[in-house]
């Protein structure tokens, strides 16, 4: 059983030493930083969309702005899509769950609005639905998938496809990913706890 733990911690572990060597995705990141940072400052949201633990990752994201990070500051407009149940249910039963995401985008969806969308496989029908609609509705993109970016390689803006195919360990670097974003963009626009250059 101590071995067992050992392995696990040591492939998540790996996984974040991959990211750490990998400048695509270093890159990607700062690049997502200053699109976050120049849609609040223009008066645009952000949005966030996942399911299951995806989902669970998309509101724990979404709370980091509106809520706070680091810095006593005022809410960031930012939200998680799936918290509305009466929503959720109501569009999942008359409509399909498939459009979930893609209908309420057309509804609240603004030009330089930012979409972020977890899906570990890159798959997920609503997500893909959903960045395909914000691409009409000319949102930014910016796609949280593992190692092989799935369908929303080609239809991200931006793609932060971690090194792994499994499952817990590309959703523990999703939280670490957008921690960092959501830490530098917070000091970006409201003073620095940190060197951010």
């Amino acid at each position: 059983m101590s071995q067992k733990i050992k392995d696990i911690i040591s492939a998540s572990i790996s996984v974040k030493q991959q990211l750490l060597e990998n400048e695509t995705i270093i890159s990607t990141v700062a690049d997502c930083v200053t699109v976050i940072v120049n849609a609040f400052n223009n008066g645009n949201k952000v949005l966030f969309c996942g399911n299951g633990g995806s989902a669970a990752d998309a509101q724990h994201l979404a709370a980091e702005f509106s809520g706070r990070f680091y810095i006593d500051r005022d809410a960031l407009p930012a939200e998680a899509l799936h918290c509305n149940t009466s929503y959720l249910t109501a569009v999942g039963n008359d409509y399909s769950y498939d459009v979930i995401y893609s209908r309420l985008i057309k509804g609240i969806g603004k030009k330089g609005d930012v979409l972020i969308g977890l899906s570990t496989s890159g798959n997920s029908s609503n997500i893909v639905s959903a960045f395909e609609m914000a691409r009409e509705k000319e949102m930014i993109t910016i796609g949280f998938t593992g190692f092989t970016g799935g369908s929303m390689k080609a239809i991200a803006d931006y793609l932060l496809n971690v090194p792994s195919t499994d499952t817990p360990r590309i959703q523990e670097s999703h939280i670490l990913l957008g921690h960092i974003i959501c830490e530098l963009v917070e000091a970006k626009l409201f003073g620095p706890t940190l060197s951010v250059n």
